[in-house]
């Protein structure tokens, strides 16, 4: 007699609910046993009680710290952007995998991301001399500069590159008499719009430091030429340049101070986690690649809402989904990469990419219908191999070709790939069962047949333990054989409490 492995009959087991914080969300919704037959689990954040955070920093200080001294990129309300990208024609700042146009367009979605931004002009501008502070040759800089004053209505400028010097900003500022904004400032715009949790707010207040610094460098050398800037405050001994530079630093330690806590939380899930002995997959890729949406495929968690935008993820989120057989994974959705992502971005976002290193297999998800899918591929690459993940990570890595339904007669061009369709969900089984081998192989897991004692509590411990995939019963016997996937360490507590069968 074969029974159903999804339901225990002999015993009641309880509801698995994961430990969780405001920085990691984690929705188990496919959690499955005999006191909620086929139903479903959700471990929301505000189920916890707030007392477990001990001595993390409170809500109201995390929003004091992310409203203090905010770099001020551009004023609330519509804004009209002008966008120039520099065409370099060679050197070590030359791009040789994309084109020029196409990161035109990708700094038009930037723009487009952003509520009420539009862009009104764009230009491409070759430079032999991207190093120099106006990026451009003097005959190319005078154009540009005319072109943008003719353009009525202008709010800012965004020179397409990853950051401008604050010599360099001053000097276009000056010429255009406009808001000059970078990749840099530009992407961060964009994540304090999304930052909803103390971790995301955090850790983009401290990606803002350098923009404040060089900022502030900037409006003392003007204040300098007003004979302002080496005064001293009110008696204190300091300069106005000491105690600003002084205020900045003091910030910046209180923000460090507090993601060290939330780091050495996030350590206790972990190791939490760990303990319940979950198979966890990070999930990677360029941003807007289809992650989120390849995981609500993954899990059937219906409370995901994928959008079509980028850095819709700015936090760690985890959730619970079924392989085909019955083992639990944890699916982490990471924040996504962008190709000149600034250098001080991907260190601010270290702690939160640190569950990365930590977890048992990789997933990078490319979106195959983007005409720069390969471009973005080793973007993603290179982001990975700066964050040091380890070479075990990096060659079990399974690459995943989404969107080909977006692509006309498909044929994957690259071996060992896994093509799906995440939306309609075309080449999802063999993709779970793809990823079912690797989590087996990578955790070392064991497949057995073990013969357990009906009248024993072995079943009921296996099926709260272990992923029972099959039971056999023999009612002569009293017994039964149970196929099972179960990770070494419960093999050994098994061996344990049941020595007589194991």
């Amino acid at each position: 007699m074969n029974l159903d492995s999804n339901k225990n009959p002999y015993t009641s087991l309880p509801v698995v609910c994961l430990p969780c914080n405001l920085s990691l969300t984690l929705s188990a919704r496919q959690f499955k046993n005999s006191d909620n037959p086929g139903g479903r689990h959700t471990c929301h954040t505000e189920d916890h009680d707030e007392d477990e955070d001990g001595d993390l920093i409170d809500e109201a200080e995390v929003d004091e710290l992310f409203h203090q001294q905010v770099p001020k990129v551009i004023g609330d309300g519509e804004h009209r952007i002008f966008i120039v990208h520099p065409d370099v024609k060679w050197g070590s700042r030359k791009q040789y995998l994309t084109t020029a146009e196409l990161m035109v367009d990708e700094a038009v979605g930037l723009v487009n991301t952003l509520e009420n931004w539009r862009v009104v002009d764009k230009i491409i501008l070759s430079t032999k001399t991207p190093e120099k502070r106006t990026i451009f040759g003097k005959g190319n800089f005078q154009f540009l500069t005319e072109k943008i004053r003719q353009t009525p209505g202008i709010t800012a400028v965004f020179v397409n590159v990853e950051r401008l010097s604050p010599s360099s900003e001053k000097e276009f500022e000056d010429a255009w008499g406009v808001k000059v904004l970078d990749r840099y400032s530009v992407v961060l715009h964009i994540f304090r719009r999304n930052a909803r949790t103390r971790e995301a707010k955090l850790q983009i207040s401290l990606a803002e430091i350098p923009l404040l610094r060089s900022r502030l460098r900037n409006e003392i050398a003007n204040f300098d030429q007003q004979g302002g800037g080496n005064r001293y405050i009110g008696g204190s001994g300091e300069t106005l340049l000491e105690f600003q530079q002084r205020q900045l630093k003091e910030r910046e330690t209180k923000i460090r101070v507090a993601l060290e806590q939330l780091r050495r939380k996030r350590n206790l899930l972990r190791s939490q986690r760990k303990d319940k002995d979950f198979p966890v997959v990070s999930v990677m890729g360029y941003t807007n690649c289809g992650k989120t949406t390849l995981i609500k495929a993954l899990t059937g968690d219906r409370a995901l809402q994928p959008r079509n935008q980028l850095f819709a993820t700015l936090d760690v989120t985890v959730h619970a989904g079924q392989l085909p057989s019955h083992m639990t994974v944890l699916y982490v959705d990471t924040i996504g990469f962008l190709s000149q992502l600034p250098h001080q971005l991907i260190d601010s976002f270290s702690a939160t990419l640190e569950d990365v290193k930590h977890s048992d297999l990789i997933v990078h998800v490319r979106d195959i219908s983007h005409p720069e899918t390969v471009n973005q591929k080793v973007n993603v690459l290179n982001v990975l191999k700066s964050l040091q993940i380890p070479d075990r990570l990096m060659s079990s890595m399974i690459e995943v070709h989404n969107k080909i339904d977006l692509v006309n007669d498909y044929h994957p061009t690259e071996p060992e790939t896994v093509a799906v369709s995440a939306l309609t969900e075309q080449g999802l089984d063999r993709l779970k069962t793809i990823l079912e081998d690797e989590v087996v192989r990578s955790t070392g897991k064991l497949i057995l047949n073990l013969e357990v004692d009906l009248s024993s509590a072995q079943l009921s411990w296996l099926y709260r333990e272990a992923t029972v995939q099959e039971v056999t019963v023999d009612a002569d016997e009293g017994s039964a054989v149970v196929m099972v996937i179960i990770g070494t360490a419960a093999y050994g507590r098994y061996r344990k409490m049941f020595p007589a069968r194991s």
